[in-house]
């Protein structure tokens, strides 16, 4: 099963009775494992959880903090890209050369560097 292909899975099992959009998330690690997430809505906007979050807290969760390559899927006329928070969050665990897959449930993919989600990124070279 592909990257995209579990993103997709873990996309059915989201919690969004308010917007209906449904969001999967997988990260794939440097040994191998992979590590799901789906959004999660809350009556007390902005309070939810994105996919990408769960996906990220799960990797942690496991005692790892560094991803090689993650997917994103909604269902949407286009691929769907993370948002600005989430693409905060990626660049802090991705792999230099870490790459993501943003889908759609119709099959339509778009792919790029994730370092390219955010250029100008915030990082630890910023602090002392």
């Amino acid at each position: 099963m592909s990257l995209l292909d579990q993103a997709a899975a873990v996309r059915e099992n989201a919690y969004a009775p308010y917007s209906k959009f449904k969001v999967g998330a997988a990260l794939k690690t440097g040994s191998g494992e992979i590590y799901v997430g789906c959004n999660v809505e809350n009556i007390a906007s902005p309070e939810g959880t994105c996919a990408e979050a769960g996906a990220i807290a799960a990797m942690v969760a496991a005692g790892e903090t560094r991803f090689s390559e993650a997917a994103v899927i909604a269902e949407g006329p286009r691929p769907v890209t993370p948002c600005g928070g989430c693409r905060q969050k990626l660049i802090e665990f991705a792999e230099p050369e870490a790459r993501i897959v943003m889908g759609t449930t119709s099959g339509e993919t778009m792919e790029m560097a994730v370092a390219d989600l955010l250029p100008g990124a915030f990082g630890p070279g910023h602090m002392r």
